[in-house]
């Protein structure tokens, strides 16, 4: 029965093994066998055949084992050395990965992505990219804000938002500027209208109507072409709600507080299920662009850096038409 103390020393035994083992001499061996003799071996290694001898010696000195039966015209693994062959072969396999191992923790993206977007940012270009970017890098977080346009803006000016989606109408000289996707907006009314349902309209039907909108609808800001069309409508004086939240523009339409404009491709599932109906113009629908805002002054971790590279690849690989949403039932 082996006591306590016996243990105690091989368990010693062994940890002094793995810190005094000479890790070329498991190496040497491996080579050995593999070769299946000596002098095979030392050629593959460039060394002299005394030295592969010697560390042959040394290894089964050092374990206590005979790993290798050794006789004229006869070369022979014993069991103890095919173990350790074994074992050898997990090492330096091992070994041989590390540098790819390294390479992927080096390639790991990690950090939180702070996006700023406007509130009816609805982009298939957009959520593709964001899945695109998880799945390369699903260590890197992300913080989506809704704002208004130009509170986005100040965000990724100050460099409290990595980049934005937004309207822009006065760019910002230290800003960087990229139309990112068009869209059009057309005018709605919600069930309870007196206008809904209704496939005789014209544009003179709206006149005098009440309505509501978005605070930027005005001529001097980022929905100008709506504030205008909105004007040819004579529907700019009697606005009865704003806000800067495209949820709370439809809420208003669809409980029937007025008319109103809203993206065609974001409300497309609304007209279907019957909670909106579109309303003249039916051609030539204002279009309003959408920008990617970025600051180059910013100084972005890796996460930052990789989504707005992908996204800014994105413009430049599609043309304007196909990031465009909203005419031909797109």
């Amino acid at each position: 029965m082996t006591t306590m103390r016996e243990h105690q020393l091989k368990k010693h035994q062994a940890q002094r093994l793995a810190w005094d083992l000479d890790w070329n001499l498991l190496r040497t061996f491996m080579v050995i066998v593999e070769e299946r003799g000596i002098t095979a071996a030392a050629e593959r290694l460039g060394l002299k055949q005394p030295t592969l001898s010697n560390a042959l010696a040394r290894i089964e000195a050092r374990l206590g084992r005979r790993l290798i039966d050794r006789k004229p015209n006869v070369f022979e693994v014993t069991e103890a050395g095919r173990l350790l062959y074994n074992d050898c072969v997990e090492i330096f396999g091992t070994v041989a990965r590390l540098p790819i191992r390294l390479r992927d923790v080096q390639e790991q993206v990690t950090g939180n992505v702070a996006v700023a977007v406007a509130s009816h940012i609805v982009s298939p270009l957009f959520d593709q990219a964001l899945s695109d970017f998880h799945t390369r890098h699903p260590r890197a977080t992300f913080t989506i804000s809704v704002m208004t346009s130009l509170d986005v803006v100040t965000a990724v000016a100050q460099k409290r938002a990595s980049f934005g989606l937004c309207l822009v109408h006065n760019p910002d000289p230290r800003l960087d500027y990229r139309v990112f996707y068009r869209e059009f907006f057309g005018f709605f009314c919600g069930p309870k209208h007196r206008l809904y349902g209704r496939t005789d309209l014209t544009l003179d039907d709206l006149r005098g109507e009440t309505s509501v909108s978005f605070q930027t609808d005005h001529p001097s800001d980022a929905l100008r072409p709506v504030a205008l069309l909105r004007a040819v409508a004579q529907v700019e004086d009697a606005v009865i709600g704003i806000s800067s939240s495209l949820e709370e523009v439809r809420r208003m339409i669809t409980a029937g507080l007025g008319i109103g404009p809203l993206p065609l491709h974001v409300v497309r599932r609304d007209v279907r299920d019957g909670l909106l109906w579109r309303l003249p113009p039916y051609q030539d629908p204002p279009a309003i662009d959408i920008f990617l805002v970025s600051n180059p002054q910013a100084s972005l971790n890796r996460a930052e850096a990789g989504l707005l590279a992908l996204l800014r690849g994105q413009v430049d690989e599609l043309p304007l038409a196909a990031r465009t949403y909203g005419l031909d039932g797109r």
